[in-house]
């Protein structure tokens, strides 16, 4: 029995005994021969489940993102914004249309991505268990894949923030392209969005190039609504209710119009009455909702509106002044050489 046992070890080795070599052994009683069946049906077998294995749980994943990616598709508005869209825009095939469309880029580049790298891990994971299968010592491969890993996370730890950063900004719907946003002193039109920056063209014209990760506040003009204030300074010998009444008026006509389908108005405007008293006029304070992106052009029409209904009710939009008060000493003063 000792003689067998020292036979299978020989042929098999000492730890982790290979069923398939020792029923070789037993069988054929060759050592050679097991060594061989070991190389030749085990390991080969055990390879082949490792890489079956991997393909079955990479497929998974894969149909799992997938999966994701058609929920990104058939719902593309944000659930956290859905109160707001039912209390602004609701209704407005539009919006729902703008957003639906950009859906499938948004979930074209999410799916890419996440699949991209599901299957670059799963496919390392199951290599270096091949390399195992095979008795090849990995802790030399390991120690200097880690230290290369630390080398590559010190050059490009700013890409790789860039990189995440573009997948929040994709998977949240932060903004899309069309929309026009605020990041720092620049702003602008989205005209493209990747995983590593994304790129704005302001009102002249020029091109901006914004790295993702050291986006940290951004302003989106484009979702559900946005509102118009204006702001309307009047004398202050002027009746300030009557003023409130000519906005209103404005507002109101333009508001009709918009309810007939020719303008950009989705609310009732409201004027909000007198926001401040400044140095030179009272101002007066009007807020108007409308589309996304069709405020700039609601204010400018407003603003003309509002000029000439003020000059045909004869309401004053001043200037700046300062009234000045002088006095006067009247007491009788002597001059240095004494005289009266």
């Amino acid at each position: 029995m000792s003689v067998q046992l020292e036979g299978v070890q020989e042929a098999c080795g000492v730890d982790d005994v290979s069923r398939v070599c020792s029923r070789v052994f037993d069988w054929s009683g060759n050592e050679t021969l097991a060594g061989l069946s070991e190389w030749f049906i085990d390991r080969p077998f055990r390879i082949v489940i490792v890489a079956i294995g991997a393909w079955i749980l990479n497929h998974l994943a894969r149909r799992a993102i997938g999966s994701l990616s058609d929920r990104i598709r058939v719902t593309p508005q944000n659930p956290h914004l859905a109160q707001l869209r039912r209390l602004g825009a609701e209704g407005d095939q539009e919006n729902e249309a703008a957003l639906a469309g950009r859906a499938p880029a948004r979930a074209e580049a999410i799916e890419a991505v996440l699949k991209s790298v599901v299957s670059v891990v799963i496919w390392v994971l199951a290599l270096l268990l091949i390399l195992g299968e095979l008795a090849i010592n990995l802790a030399p491969l390991i120690a200097g894949a880690g230290i290369a890993g630390l080398a590559v996370g010190f050059g490009a730890q700013s890409m790789v923030r860039d990189f995440l950063a573009g997948l929040f900004i994709l998977i949240e719907d932060q903004y899309g392209v069309g929309d026009v946003i605020e990041v720092g002193d620049v702003s602008g039109t989205v005209e493209n969005i990747s995983l590593r920056a994304t790129r704005l063209r302001d009102v002249e014209g020029t091109v901006w190039h914004l790295a993702n990760g050291e986006i940290n506040k951004v302003g989106n003009h484009s979702q559900l609504w946005s509102n118009c204030v204006i702001d309307v300074g009047v004398s202050y010998d002027t009746d300030v209710r009557q003023a409130m009444a000519v906005l209103d008026g404005v507002a109101d006509t333009m508001w009709q119009e918009s309810e007939a389908g020719s303008g950009s108005i989705i609310a009732d405007p409201v004027v909000q009455g007198v926001q401040a008293l400044g140095d030179d006029a009272v101002i007066l304070r009007l807020v108007v909702k409308t589309d996304p992106m069709s405020q700039w052009q609601v204010q400018r029409e407003l603003r003309l509106r509002i000029k000439e209904a003020f000059d045909e009710n004869g309401i004053t939009i001043p200037f700046p002044q300062r009234t000045m008060h002088m006095v006067m000493d009247q007491s009788n003063n002597v001059d240095e050489l004494g005289s009266p």
